[in-house]
């Protein structure tokens, strides 16, 4: 009996620790950080979007895995996930449409985190234990900021290996399958139902990441742009087929940013509770500061870190400001409408079941069942879901590769692939505080070494834009 009080106890600590920490200590960390970096940078996300697009295609062949093109596309695969259509639709429940201007400003100082991330991911590449060269993190610490630092990389990796457990998205994807397909046809949602789609989703992701960071990089560099340009399309139809109603809704974007008032659904909250809802939901979404990105970037094959950085920072532009801006723009018209009214503050229902609810009403054409629109939803959400897993398991294998050798870090697939089918059996509370505790902790190791070393970030942004201008000019 006693046991049982600890461990009660324990999962409450975690609980109530987690809360703590993801709050405003970590809002101000990410979000008070990126505004720092973009200061510093000079504004770089504004003054070189441009030529961070046209540095995609250039050839590079340094020492890496995969081209900074799949590095990206990969990056955004891990990012781009259920919290850009659940997590809006919270966002929206809670802030109201002030919520997605602050979104907005979270992914402009994202991106510049993400710069800083890509610039000294690849300036700090360093060597596993089988010779072959890699970065993140732990890679910045122990050759940037030095040998004796290594705790701090342990430290990162340690909870990196946990934190990096798809077990929300395991878990939200199964719920998301019952909610959709099983119980509408009248199936009973047992135990044994969930171990099934568990085992599926595990037999999937499997085909992909055990075929190691190659594979990865060719499936998300396939699929990312495809599942943009589809999400894109479906809420493009949503715009058009209600246009009339779209200038109201961006007029009630701006209105709300400024203006102490009610969240959508009803919920009455401060101008700043509507800055920390956006900001710290659009932050959450492209990870920036956590450090995850870089450990993809650093297996990139350029040896240019001013033009990773570049590259790296494409990331929250679309993960935060394209795909949330969607996201917010079907829910938002689907109520300006009139087609559909959101629940009413303290309602016990969940992001993705809104968000699906807003396709339908925005959708209304007789197929399906009127349903067309939840089924499109839900056809994302399964690209979402399974591209986010497909990376996250990399960023694993490569904490496990650092602490204990990379001849071990392929055995982190087979514990990442065991607990997709766990996820989708248990109950997600407990765990998803481990997991959101975990990321926090991993963004406090990763801002501390961009902090440290931004002055040479800073040195060498001046060196390639002066050689790249120069370059520009001769031509």
């Amino acid at each position: 009996m006693s046991t049982i009080f600890f461990l009660s106890g324990v999962s409450e600590w975690i609980i109530k620790t987690s809360d703590a920490v993801c709050n405003y200590p970590e809002f101000l960390l990410l979000i008070g950080g990126g505004l720092f970096f973009l200061i510093y940078s000079g504004f770089v996300p504004f003054r070189y979007y441009g030529r961070a697009i046209k540095s995609l295609s250039k050839k590079e062949d340094a020492p890496g895995q995969i081209s900074s093109f799949e590095a990206l596309m990969s990056a955004i695969a891990a990012t781009v996930g259920m919290g850009n259509i659940a997590g809006v639709a919270i966002a929206l429940t809670m802030g109201g449409p002030g919520a997605i201007f602050w979104m907005w400003v979270s992914a402009v100082v994202g991106m510049a985190t993400k710069f800083f991330e890509g610039t000294l991911t690849i300036m700090y590449k360093g060597k596993d234990s089988n010779g072959e060269v890699q970065g993140g993190p732990m890679y910045m610490i122990t050759q940037g900021i030095g040998p004796k630092w290594k705790p701090l990389a342990i430290f990162f990796c340690i909870f990196g290996l946990i934190g990096t457990l798809c077990i929300m998205q395991a878990n939200q994807l199964t719920e998301a399958v019952i909610t959709t397909f099983t119980a509408p046809a009248g199936i009973q949602t047992t135990p044994m139902l969930r171990f099934i789609m568990g085992v599926t989703i595990c037999a999937i992701v499997s085909v992909v990441v055990l075929g190691g960071i190659q594979r990865i990089a060719k499936i998300s560099s396939k699929i990312v742009p495809l599942m943009v340009a589809m999400y894109f399309l479906i809420v493009l139809y949503i715009i058009c087929a209600n246009i009339s109603v779209v200038p109201a809704v961006f007029g009630e974007i701006f209105r709300g940013a400024f203006t102490i008032r009610a969240g959508v659904g009803g919920a009455a909250g401060s101008l700043i509770m509507v800055a920390v809802i956006g900001a710290r939901r659009a932050a959450l979404v492209n990870e920036a500061g956590v450090g995850t990105a870089s450990m993809m970037h650093g297996a990139s094959k350029n040896n240019e870190p001013v033009r990773e950085g570049l590259v790296a920072m494409i990331g929250p532009s679309i993960d935060s400001g394209l795909v949330c801006t969607l996201t917010a723009l079907a829910i938002l018209i689907a109520t300006a409408s009139g087609s559909y009214v959101l629940p009413a503050a303290g309602t016990q229902v969940k992001g993705l079941e809104i968000a699906i609810n807003s396709f339908n009403a925005s959708i209304p054409l007789p197929v399906f069942n009127g349903h067309l629109g939840g089924y499109l939803l839900m056809l994302m959400v399964l690209f979402f879901a399974f591209s986010t897993m497909f990376s996250y398991s990399y960023y694993g294998c490569k904490c496990t590769s650092f602490l204990f050798g990379a001849k071990y870090g392929k055995y982190y697939n087979y514990f990442f692939l065991a607990m997709l089918i766990v996820a989708a059996v248990i109950p997600l509370k407990l765990a998803v505080s481990i997991v959101d505790l975990c990321y926090a902790l991993m963004a406090f190791a990763t801002m501390f070494t961009l902090f440290y070393l931004s002055p040479k970030v800073k040195a060498a942004m001046k060196v390639y834009f002066a050689k790249d201008d120069k370059c520009a000019e001769q031509k």
